[in-house]
């Protein structure tokens, strides 16, 4: 379950660079009923934050980097990013961005493991990360896709030492591994990661990928808005006993997430 709590190794934040920010800004108010808030005047708009019921969820900025596509980028909280850059080099990763100030607002910096699967940390100051998760318009779960997934947990376990389970998925569709932060019981599961082939990776061009997943109160509902408003969906929607009806989709520039109505507990 992820939470608020900035427990050190759980998500705290998530962004999205997009080639259109106005248009990724429409695109999730009406899929998720996100409210948008620019940190930009008048017409133009390089980035701001997404808000659901006044309470700050994620971000959004322009996509600048050449050659990226476009994507969520998804934050771990860290209670210091310059020890957990040398641990991730320590593990074979790759430093994208240096551990580097926002003002007051904290210290962030982004990676990519030995396999190219990008993520970030972030260091809480003044801004601690998101102010709503596990509701209805806000992140509930991260998900890595990726085709080594033994690396992935010796990399991510040596890094932020999370604790791993395996669960078989029904009709034979794989193991899934579940993550939980360290020292934390089984419900505090913030994510999984599953083993896929090269080819089934290819919105990223093979290398691996993390997504988040959002909450939503009626799957079908949000898948219908996806597709109302240009984007497509991947998978779904189906039922996952035990979890929830979901769906994988793109937004319209392809940038990957996933809808998830859960199952009451």
């Amino acid at each position: 379950m992820i939470t608020t709590d900035l427990t050190p190794g759980s998500p705290c934040w998530l962004d999205l660079g997009a080639p259109d920010v106005r248009a990724a800004a429409a695109f999730y108010g009406a899929v998720l009923g996100w409210e948008f808030a620019s940190m930009g005047e008048g017409e133009d708009w390089e980035g701001g934050m997404f808000q659901k019921d006044g309470k700050t969820v994620a971000g959004l900025g322009r996509l600048t980097e050449e050659g990226a596509r476009s994507a969520w980028m998804i934050y771990y909280s860290v209670t210091d990013a310059d020890a957990t850059t040398q641990a991730v080099e320590r593990a074979g990763g790759t430093v994208r961005v240096m551990p580097t100030d926002l003002d007051d607002w904290g210290r962030m910096a982004q990676y990519s493991d030995p396999s190219g699967g990008q993520f970030a940390v972030w260091q809480p100051g003044k801004n601690t990360g998101f102010e709503l998760a596990d509701e209805p318009g806000s992140l509930s779960w991260t998900e890595l896709y990726t085709s080594d997934a033994a690396t992935a947990r010796e990399f991510y376990g040596d890094v932020f030492a999370w604790q791993f389970s395996d669960m078989e998925l029904p009709g034979g569709g794989g193991t899934y591994t579940l993550i939980t932060p360290a020292g934390l019981p089984g419900e505090r599961m913030q994510g999984g990661l599953m083993e896929l082939p090269k080819e089934n990776l290819a919105l990223a061009n093979g290398r691996p990928y993390w997504h988040p997943v959002f909450n939503v109160t009626d799957c079908d509902a949000a898948v219908a808005k996806v597709t109302e408003n240009g984007g497509s969906v991947q998978m779904g929607p189906e039922d996952a006993e035990g979890v929830g009806r979901l769906a994988v989709c793109l937004d319209p520039s392809n940038a990957d997430f996933v809808v998830l109505t859960p199952t009451e507990s």
